[in-house]
């Protein structure tokens, strides 16, 4: 996330251990930061840098690079921005009222409907982590739009406004959703800048927020960690509200808890020393919400097979997979990690299979990725036919660069060999 000026931090650099310097180093090499004014953390850079990363491997059915994972591992539960001021909106709270100056795209929402759940993302056209996020909320836009979802992307803080409406025409068909300019009338700063992103304590864009069908604000983060599962909850009516705004403020209640545990736990797993980081994530484990448990077993699985204890590691991954039926991407990439992750040396490809095939189950075995998945699971099982079936799906359901590199796997297969990732 970034901030409108240079004058406020948009995480306490008290919060991560690289330097400054560093920092500004990472931000200059990084096409995923650049633009950015001089406060932009490596904290914020990395997280954003993974979730893009992540979501790019999905796409280009590279599903994990556990090294990275494990690298940033301690990343994840770190805070997103440092609060500023008196939060009066949070999680569970009414949603306040939308205050647009013009509509640069789209029909224009007048209120909330009863009905309907939405998204509304701010962002700036100088904030370079808001362009790699447009992407994604395109992609949320165009799988939900039909289903009573309206995605908004909601200018704010913005250097000069008669730049955003040539910025999203140059866009075009990566950005369909609606765009809106920030009300000034009653605010100099903007309305919705005031109303949402300052009354939530949040002081840097990207920002999502997800209203649900009744008005209530059900989810507010960076928009690259806005997870289908959640939007899927949303729509059919059975997302817990009142649970997420309890994880919510414990989150914030346990922020400066976390921190320090969390630069502790890079350590040892830079050190390598597993007892330690599992002391540690179990510390971990009290400070953080229910919802970012997986990420914490995850990495807790990550561990167990670096000691090479695997009759614990196929145990943990059975039972990570059993506790994440509802959620089709984390089963997806759990089945790849264990059929091709490198840190694996010794592998169970039934199991693998087993979650592979939830996910392709879950996605209605509509879902380029996760057929993919499982397409490589069998190929490793000796099973090539099958494989290239799953193969010649995915390469139906997939498209642009995902589609072309599915082909060249389904080649590879039909040539019985496995491809050059």
């Amino acid at each position: 996330m970034t901030s409108p000026n240079t004058t406020g931090n948009s995480i306490s650099t008290s919060q991560t251990a690289i330097s400054a310097e560093n920092a500004e180093s990472s931000a200059k090499s990084s096409d995923l930061c650049h633009e950015q004014p001089p406060q932009h953390t490596v904290r914020q850079c990395v997280a954003i840098k993974v979730e893009h990363l992540l979501r790019k491997l999905r796409q280009n059915n590279v599903k994990t690079i556990p090294r990275i994972v494990s690298a940033v591992a301690a990343v994840v539960f770190l805070p997103a921005a440092v609060q500023s001021g008196e939060i009066t909106l949070k999680v569970g709270d009414p949603a306040p009222k939308l205050q647009v100056s013009k509509w640069v795209q789209g029909e224009p929402v007048k209120e909330f409907e009863k009905g309907t759940a939405y998204i509304v993302e701010f962002w700036a056209t100088w904030c370079g982590p808001c362009r790699v996020s447009i992407p994604h909320l395109n992609e949320l836009h165009n799988k939900y739009k039909d289903k009573g979802l309206v995605v908004i992307g909601q200018d704010v803080w913005e250097r000069d406004e008669t730049g955003v409406e040539p910025f999203v025409k140059k866009m075009g068909n990566q950005m369909t959703y609606r765009v809106a300019l920030d009300s000034k009338e009653n605010f100099k700063d903007g309305a919705m800048a005031v109303t949402w992103m300052k009354a939530a304590g949040q002081n840097g864009i990207p920002t999502a927020f997800v209203v649900d069908k009744q008005g209530v604000i059900a989810w507010i983060g960076h928009p690259m960690s806005l997870k289908e599962k959640l939007l899927d909850q949303v729509l059919a009516g059975t997302f817990d509200v009142k649970k997420a705004a309890a994880d919510h403020a414990k989150a914030k209640e346990n922020e400066e808890k976390l921190a320090p545990l969390a630069r502790s736990l890079n350590k040892a797993l830079r050190d390598e020393q597993w007892g330690e980081a599992e002391n540690i994530l179990n510390d971990i484990a009290k400070v953080i919400p229910e919802s970012d448990m997986p990420k914490l077993e995850m990495i807790r699985l990550r561990i167990t097979v670096k000691k090479e204890d695997y009759p614990a590691a196929f145990k943990l991954a059975e039972k990570l997979s059993d506790s994440n039926l509802d959620d089709p991407d984390f089963q997806n990439e759990l089945a790849w990690d264990m059929a091709t992750g490198e840190q694996w040396k010794k592998r169970d490809l039934d199991l693998a299979e087993k979650i592979a095939r939830r996910a392709v189950k879950a996605r209605e075995e509509k879902e380029p990725n996760s057929i993919d998945t499982l397409a490589r699971v069998l190929f490793l099982k000796g099973q090539k036919d099958e494989a290239i079936k799953l193969q010649e799906k995915a390469v139906n359901l997939s498209k642009g660069d995902a589609k072309k590199r599915f082909q060249d796997v389904l080649k590879s297969y039909k040539e019985g060999k496995l491809p050059e990732d």
